[in-house]
């Protein structure tokens, strides 16, 4: 399962007094324990074989021995990672011992404005009967990331060279250690719906998403769905968190063939000046001009 908890710095509480007052829930320890206690409750309630979160407060040492204390004790293994530049939150995955062995572990940080990264799991299917584990050789690769909001048009463009650098990464690795074709799993807050053109690219690559199929939208018509994933810092109640599913058995488009075909469907190419930019349409008109340079494919 993926789950975004909000990093506790980044929840604001709110007094209607004046002079008006802001402050955060990280201020208030009893306030952060008290939701964190309930969210490994719910976690530990659910036991899922892999655990995918997002936005973690990583920078605190207290709430982070409180997860791998408590997960560790279930059963689990834990991988952190935090976002660059200091940013107090990141990832952390935790995996259930007794259903995977973990083979293999990869950390991918994207280095661009949002301070984003990624957490690349190769872990082989386990049997138990009894109390003796049994590789199966049953292998999968999964994915937990956590893409950068779109605050303005040029955040999607951004959006879009992340979710290519992870697919770089996987196709790199698979590559590396001569993989055959192995079920793929993408986990984590995409920050975007599925009319989006990041979606569109991951389905252009063969990938499908797990809680549209369990709920049969096909993205006909007007987008509405039957689940939503959580509500943002901005207090919309939206779908962008998915589980995208590849199956090994289904052909795949060239990556970067696929890639400049979700570009072209984001961008409006035009001369300047003697070279080529690249205009960027967000729905309400504007267009911010990126230099096809820094693209890098």
């Amino acid at each position: 399962m993926k789950y975004s908890i909000r990093e506790d710095g980044g929840t604001e509480i709110r007094k209607r007094q004046k002079p008006y007052t802001k402050k955060c829930e990280s201020e208030y320890c009893e306030l952060w324990l008290k939701r964190n206690k309930s969210i490994l409750d719910r976690l530990l309630e659910l036991r899922s074989s892999i655990i995918c979160l997002q936005e973690f407060w990583v920078a605190n040492e207290e709430l982070v021995g409180m997860y791998e204390k408590r997960l560790g004790d279930a059963g689990y293994v834990t991988y952190k990672l935090a976002r660059t530049n200091n940013r107090g939150d990141g990832l952390l995955t935790a995996v259930q011992q007794n259903h995977f062995h973990v083979l293999n572990y990869r950390e991918c940080l994207f280095n661009d404005i949002g301070d984003r990264v990624a957490q690349l799991f190769h872990v082989e299917l386990l049997a138990r009967p009894g109390s003796q584990s049994i590789e199966l050789g049953i292998e999968i690769l999964f994915v937990n990331t956590h893409l950068i909001f779109p605050h303005d048009s040029t955040c999607c463009f951004l959006r879009l060279q992340q979710v290519y650098k992870i697919l770089q990464v996987i196709e790199s690795y698979c590559h590396e250690y001569e993989l055959p074709p192995v079920p793929i799993i993408l986990c984590g807050d995409w920050n975007g719906s599925k009319k989006g053109n990041v979606c569109k690219f991951l389905l252009s690559q063969g990938f499908v998403s797990s809680y549209d199929f369990a709920h049969n939208y096909t993205g006909d018509g007007e987008e509405t769905y039957e689940w939503v994933s959580h509500c943002n810092h901005r207090g919309d109640i939206c779908a962008v968190d998915f589980i995208w599913l590849f199956n090994p058995n289904k052909s795949r488009k060239p990556l970067k063939q696929s890639f400049l075909e979700a570009l072209i469907g984001n961008v409006n190419v035009r001369s300047h000046f003697g070279g080529h930019a690249i205009a960027y349409a967000d729905h309400g008109g504007r267009s911010t001009r990126v230099w096809q340079s820094i693209i890098e494919v």
